[in-house]
């Protein structure tokens, strides 16, 4: 065998061997280190539970099946949370102090993602878009919602968990009567939060413009009183001046005015 040959041939099998030893080293995924990843039935699962994180990990591995985030001092979900997790089917962000969730939160797994837990957090009230065509299933239970006609049309779209679907409650409304009753329990009832809103903003734009007419008349009467108050002290001007013709044509004049 030529000598060239070889060379050649030893040097690819030196360079076999050293990167078959460096990629043994690489993990087939990045696992966040305040988190424990590990393969179930060929998924992803990301473990991230009871960590005292404040916020959604950003490294997450990309081929994530399933994140559990429960139990953790997470207080807002920002827009895109999840982008790249392109096979995120189950999320699990149950008790935590999320008060906040940003309209764009879930663009990225709409269309994957099948279980949603929102449960035992702080929300009071959420973006119309923040839900917009996700498919899963949710549990929005024990958070403090403000029950108005945002919260009615939100919940209108959803598909809400059957199981903690009466653990979604009032904390306070617009109507204060409904403050502790279950939501569904309130909308089967026929009562449209969004009447209540419309109601509230006509009441509102009537005030204003009552409040900018009566400015308007008192703008007017006030500029009567001042031209009249000119012309009487003209009046009186002109009386004080040595009579003659002309100053008599103008006190007739002022006094047809007048």
């Amino acid at each position: 065998m030529p000598r060239k040959v070889l060379i050649f041939a030893a040097s690819a099998l030196f360079w076999g061997m050293l990167s078959g030893i460096f990629f043994a080293g690489v993990p087939a995924m990045a696992c966040p280190k305040s988190c424990h990843c590990m393969e179930k039935s060929g998924l992803t699962v990301v473990q991230c539970m009871s960590r005292n994180l404040e916020n959604i990990p950003s490294d997450l591995p990309r081929d994530t099946v399933v994140l559990l985030l429960a139990s953790n001092r997470i207080t807002k979900i920002p827009n895109q949370a999840f982008k790249e997790l392109h096979r995120l089917q189950e999320l699990d962000l149950s008790h935590n102090n999320i008060d906040a969730v940003d309209a764009g939160a879930f663009q990225g797994v709409t269309d994957t993602l099948r279980v949603l837990d929102l449960s035992n957090n702080r929300i009071q009230s959420v973006p119309k878009e923040a839900f917009t065509r996700l498919r899963a299933k949710i549990s929005l239970s024990n958070n403090p919602w403000h029950c108005e006609c945002t919260l009615q049309e939100v919940l209108r779209e959803l598909r809400l968990d059957p199981e903690t679907i009466n653990e979604v409650s009032c904390h306070t409304a617009v109507q204060e009567e409904y403050a502790g009753k279950p939501v569904i329990q309130v909308l089967d009832s026929g009562i449209n939060f969004c009447n209540f809103h419309h109601k509230t903003t006509d009441v509102a734009m009537f005030v204003t413009m009552f409040g900018w007419f009566g400015m308007v008349i008192g703008y007017v009467i006030y500029y009567v009183r001042h031209n009249q108050e000119d012309a009487r002290r003209h009046l009186e001007y002109l009386k004080s001046l040595p009579s003659s013709s002309q100053i008599s044509k103008d006190l007739d004049t002022i006094s047809t005015v007048l």
